[in-house]
C-alpha cells in the first residue's frame, strides 16, 4: 500500500475514505487484512493461472488495482504481464506487485512452460461500493429520487 500513498497520495485517501465511511457504516464488515484500502480480494491458486486479455468493468474508472504474482516459474520465458493498450509486455517476476487501472487498460498474462507453477492474487474495490458510500448508503434509485428540485438542479449542473 505504500506504492499506492506514494504514487498517488490524492487517490489512495479517497479510497482510505470511502472505506473508513462503509466500515463505519456497517460494523459487520470485516476487512481482509487490517492495513488495506481495498475491499476485494481475488485468489488465483493455479498451478498454471493464465488470463486471457480482459478489463475489469466493474472496478472504479480511475481506480487502481494490485496485482502479485506468486510461484516458481521462469519469468524471462513466461508469465509475463501485458498491458495492450500501451503495448508493453512486462517482465513479471515471483513475488513481484504492480499497480494498474484495470478498469481502462485491457491486460493479460502469457503462458508458462511445462512444469512450471504461476499464482496470483489481486486487490481491488468495486466502482460500486464508492457510488453506494456517495449514494448515503442506498441504491442510485433511491438517492436520486430522495433528492429535492434544488438538488437536482445543483446536481445537473456538475
Amino acid at each position: 500500500m505504500a506504492a499506492f500513498a506514494t504514487w498517488a497520495p490524492s487517490l489512495f485517501c479517497y479510497y482510505a475514505t470511502h472505506l473508513h465511511d462503509l466500515l463505519i457504516h456497517d460494523a459487520t464488515l470485516v476487512m481482509n487484512w487490517a492495513n488495506s484500502i481495498f475491499a476485494c480480494i481475488t485468489f488465483n491458486f493455479g498451478p498454471l493461472m493464465l488470463c486471457f486479455h480482459h478489463m475489469d468493468s466493474g472496478n472504479l474508472p480511475f481506480g487502481w488495482c494490485t496485482i502479485t504474482t506468486l510461484g516458481k516459474f521462469n519469468y524471462r520465458r513466461g508469465g509475463h504481464l501485458v498491458l495492450w493498450d500501451l503495448k508493453l509486455v512486462i517482465n513479471f517476476p515471483p513475488g513481484s506487485t504492480i499497480l494498474i487501472p484495470s478498469a481502462i487498460l485491457c491486460h493479460s498474462n502469457t503462458s508458462l512452460t511445462c512444469g512450471e507453477r504461476r499464482y496470483s492474487f489481486m486487490q481491488y474495490t468495486l466502482g460500486a461500493l464508492f457510488h453506494w458510500v456517495d449514494y448515503s448508503f442506498q441504491s442510485s434509485e433511491s438517492h436520486w429520487a430522495s433528492l429535492t428540485t434544488d438538488q437536482w438542479e445543483k446536481a445537473m449542473q456538475m
